[in-house]
């Protein structure tokens, strides 16, 4: 019996420890970079990101307020009332008018606390005005498309060669071997940093869902429905995500990488694509994507980025 107590003890200490280990995880090393064991979620590189992390925080450390409070109710009801130590129930008990009012009017004045401050930020997040540049993103079985609007430069971007061969070949994948494996592609989406960059989001076939994590948000991509998104990221750097929407068999091979630049380093960038001839489609699609795609999504020629091994091609607009 006292190890059993014990164990639950050490169990609920270890759950209230969490929070804090959680909040100390974020801010070792890169806030940005998902690792071994994490128990938080990551901070980001937008406002967006930020406010989601700063309104995720608040809304724990009230939740870890409020077990405190009750479950050290619980524990001294159980404990120090317990029929051992001659406690008698009291049957004469009736309820406290004012405790049903304070129990019931405290969780009413949290929640609308946190609901106004979220919703502003909510409508933040959709308010694409004033942006400085558009991305348009396709999403098809098993890839993206995407389209520098007014720049005449496009792109297909699908899991590298060497990632599909891998997965396809029945060895089994190391950390150490192939870090970001399934999370890499042969065309990374360039942006600029400090730039307002408003996203146009659709598919061609099916429904799927644009998602980076370090940008803050997701977005549905749905064949005849345009969705706005908007990001300024703050620091140079590579972002990875997926596709977030079960979208068919290669769901899992969706990736996406998102290069960040200086604004320098984009507008070289972005003028070697245009100083490029246009480029032919490739005679044939890679495994896992549909034959039947639209010849703009065949495998284009490629070039090097700027501090990239990635590849990107324009298409003539």
């Amino acid at each position: 019996m006292k190890a059993g107590r014990i164990k639950q003890w050490a169990a609920g200490l270890t759950a209230l420890a969490l929070p804090v280990l959680a909040f100390a995880q974020q801010h070792a090393g890169d806030p940005t970079s998902p690792h071994p064991w994490q128990l938080n979620m990551r901070r980001g590189v937008t406002q967006i990101s930020h406010n989601a992390y700063d309104a995720h925080m608040i809304a724990l450390w009230i939740c870890v307020g409020i077990g405190i409070l009750v479950f050290g109710a619980m524990a001294i009801a159980m404990f120090k009332f317990r029929k051992s130590r001659g406690a008698v129930p009291d049957v004469d008990f009736t309820h406290s008018t004012k405790l049903e009012v304070l129990w019931t009017v405290i969780p009413i004045v949290l929640l609308v606390a946190m609901a106004f401050p979220a919703t502003h930020k909510l409508i933040n997040n959709y308010d694409v005005r004033n942006s400085e540049m558009t991305v348009k993103v396709t999403g098809y079985q098993w890839m993206w498309k995407y389209d520098y609007l007014g720049e005449g430069v496009s792109m297909t971007s699908r899991l590298k060669r060497e990632d599909d061969d891998l997965r396809q070949s029945g060895r089994v994948p190391t950390l150490e071997a192939d870090p970001h494996y399934l999370l890499q592609v042969d065309n990374e989406l360039v942006v600029p940093i400090d730039t307002k960059i408003r996203f146009v989001i659709t598919a061609d076939d099916v429904i799927h869902a644009w998602w980076v994590p370090s940008l803050g948000w997701k977005q549905d991509a749905i064949p005849g429905l345009i969705n706005e998104a908007w990001a300024r990221i703050e620091q140079p750097g590579i972002y990875r995500g997926q596709c977030a929407e079960l979208c068919g068999k290669d769901h899992a091979f969706m990736p996406i990488v998102v290069r960040a630049l200086p604004k320098a380093e984009y507008q070289q960038w972005l003028a070697a694509q245009k100083a490029q001839p246009a480029a032919a489609p490739a005679p044939a699609s890679p495994a896992g994507v549909n034959p039947t795609a639209p010849a703009a999504n065949a495998e284009p020629a490629t070039a090097a980025a700027p501090n990239s091994d990635a590849t990107t091609a324009p298409v003539a607009g």
